[in-house]
């Protein structure tokens, strides 16, 4: 019913993406897909509590899709960078994936305010913005950790 098969197809090729830039694809990119199944799973579970207080459930869906999505391109560029001998090209990889991230949130965010117009649903927003977060905190927690298992870093 939520799910559209070409939105589902483009998550696993980018997921079959990540996996086969990253050294330890599998392991790299666990923490975020269990967040994305998570709350993509407690959102459609509890969607008739949400729409009760007026959340509107295709924005959170929307939403944490474009989350996902932008953190699991971050996160190949940040592996990538973690390869690199030049701390140079680290840094730049690293804020590249850095603006990347933000870039294609504040354009979502930019599309979805003139497509609803005045109907924008700041509950769903904040929500997402929370998301946005916890996909953050996890990104750098498992980075950090990435980075004490290689030397160069």
């Amino acid at each position: 019913m939520y799910a559209r098969p070409a939105g589902m197809a483009i998550i696993f090729l980018l997921i079959i993406f990540a996996f086969m830039q990253a050294k330890n694809g599998l392991r790299a990119l666990r923490p975020v897909v269990f967040i994305f199944i998570l709350s993509s799973a407690l959102f459609i579970l509890f969607r008739s509590l949400l729409t009760t207080i007026g959340m509107d459930l295709k924005t959170l869906l929307v939403g944490n899709t474009i989350l996902f999505i932008a953190t699991c391109f971050a996160l190949v560029l940040f592996l990538r960078a973690m390869h690199a001998t030049n701390p140079h090209v680290i840094m730049r990889m690293a804020y590249s994936a850095l603006g990347l991230k933000l870039l294609v949130c504040a354009a979502t965010m930019l599309v979805y305010v003139v497509v609803k117009g005045k109907d924008i649903n700041r509950l769903a927003v904040f929500t997402c913005l929370g998301l946005y977060c916890i996909y953050t905190f996890t990104e750098v927690k498992m980075l950090l950790r990435q980075g004490r298992q290689q030397k160069n870093v």
